[in-house]
């Protein structure tokens, strides 16, 4: 990656305690906070990859040990990604109200998603440091009241019943085993009721029976009903199209947009390039959504969402993240490294946060490690705890951690140096504990790179 500009950032240290937005604990939410006053597409990468996430211009890490809801990050492999019966059935019933206008009877539960308000209130960054950075991009606006998303995966069972379909107790089938009452009895010149589960059972045997049938007829003419067994992929599924009459009309677009990342174009990666852009979703002419996704080197990364409250029933939030994993395998065949989809934190603990889990095949970081590991084999542990290691060898740690912090880059007096030089010119300092909690937390290649401001 080309490196026009640093990354330059204000550490804040551990945070005190504050309310979390998962378990509602007043003072249980902890996390390492520092202000991004410019960054990399590729610091921003590594970042993340230690378990860092922006909000805004703050970039935040959970004390993963420490707070009450640990949030693990988590990534999709998009390349391999097949939509669920759950992700299916919510195109379908997006593309029934494009193409038709069917509303749907029944809503789904709403499922939170990464807020940028859940987060501690990011400090405001040093004076000092604003007059000697120039060129610095002026604050984002604070985030839409509204960022609630519908990232519901599971299936939705109605809650109405018929307690027709329940027998009583003195009927059996076929039969009863008294006389019925004169006008209220089975009508005899009627074929007897039978049960759902039989009749689907009767019309399947039926087809299979006609598919054998239909075998070695005709070896060039296959019959027309094969053509919908064949499993459709997600983009068949996004790109169904809707007669001209269609009830409503569906847009989407994408637009840069401001944040700390710095935007870049290399040869190699995607045509838009590299940074931080907006998604917006149209219906007959007004926007109802808009997500902000950063496009890094390896991966698309999901800020947030936003969405006008009279569409719930149209669970934008999961459809807007099928579209961006879509959006995700698109950017791969023009930059083959780009293949993964960031969903932000994964809330074992909060069982309204586990719906990003169904996003598969997904991995999560070990907090300990830092390296990816299959969601499969981290289950397992955090049904025993909150906090867990997924790295099974003991005996493996950080590979990354940066041993000696003199090569920590800072920012001092406009003045790029090593902390070593920094830490010569102020004899007698005594942040050399808080730069070097700051390098472990970062990594090597981060440490190394990014400028740590000191005023």
């Amino acid at each position: 990656m080309a490196r026009n500009n640093y990354t330059i950032v204000e550490y804040f240290g551990g945070e005190d305690g504050y309310r979390c937005g998962y378990c509602k604990n007043e003072k249980g939410n902890f996390s390492h906070g520092m202000w991004s006053h410019s960054m990399t597409v590729q610091d921003y990468q590594d970042l993340i990859d230690r378990g860092w996430r922006r909000s805004g211009k703050y970039v935040y890490k959970p004390i993963m040990n420490k707070t009450c809801c640990p949030q693990y990050p988590i990534r999709c492999h998009t390349v391999k990604f097949k939509p669920s019966k759950s992700h299916k059935k919510i195109l379908k019933k997006f593309n029934k109200y494009i193409c038709k206008g069917v509303i749907p009877k029944e809503h789904e539960v709403a499922q939170p998603m990464d807020s940028v308000c859940e987060v501690a209130g990011p400090k405001e960054p040093s004076k000092k440091m604003e007059c000697a950075i120039t060129d610095v991009q002026k604050e984002l606006a604070e985030c839409p009241a509204v960022t609630n998303v519908e990232r519901n995966e599971t299936d939705v069972t109605p809650t109405g019943s018929e307690p027709s379909r329940k027998e009583p107790a003195s009927v059996s089938e076929g039969r009863t085993t008294t006389a019925p009452k004169p006008g209220i009895g089975q009508d005899p010149n009627r074929p007897p009721c039978r049960k759902a589960k039989e009749l689907r059972k009767e019309r399947h045997h039926q087809k299979e029976q006609m598919k054998h049938s239909s075998v070695g007829v005709s070896s060039t003419n296959p019959p027309a009903a094969t053509k919908t067994n064949q499993t459709k992929t997600l983009e068949d599924l996004l790109t169904e199209t809707c007669p001209d009459t269609s009830s409503h009309c569906f847009e989407f677009r994408r637009f840069l947009c401001d944040s700390p990342l710095e935007a870049e174009h290399t040869d190699d990666g995607p045509e838009m390039g590299y940074g931080s852009f907006h998604q917006q979703y149209w219906l007959d002419g007004q926007i109802v959504a808009v997500g902000v996704i950063d496009i890094l080197p390896t991966c698309v990364s999901s800020v947030y969402l936003y969405y006008h409250p009279d569409f719930a029933f149209l669970s934008l939030g999961s459809y807007s993240a099928l579209r961006e994993i879509a959006f995700t395998r698109q950017l791969q065949k023009q930059s083959p490294k780009l293949s993964h989809y960031y969903l932000g934190f994964y809330i074992h603990s909060c069982p309204k946060m586990r719906y990003k889990g169904q996003y598969r095949p997904a991995d999560l970081l070990c907090p300990e490690t830092y390296v990816w590991v299959p969601i499969e084999k981290c289950l397992p542990h955090l049904e025993n705890s909150r906090y867990a290691r997924f790295n099974t060898n003991p005996d493996e740690g950080d590979a990354r951690v940066l041993k000696d912090v003199g090569r920590a880059l800072v920012l001092h007096r406009r003045t790029v140096m090593p902390y070593i030089v920094y830490a010569r010119k102020q004899k007698g300092s005594n942040d050399e504990p808080e730069v070097r909690e700051y390098a472990s937390l970062v990594g090597q290649n981060c440490a190394e790179r990014i400028l740590l401001y000191r005023a």
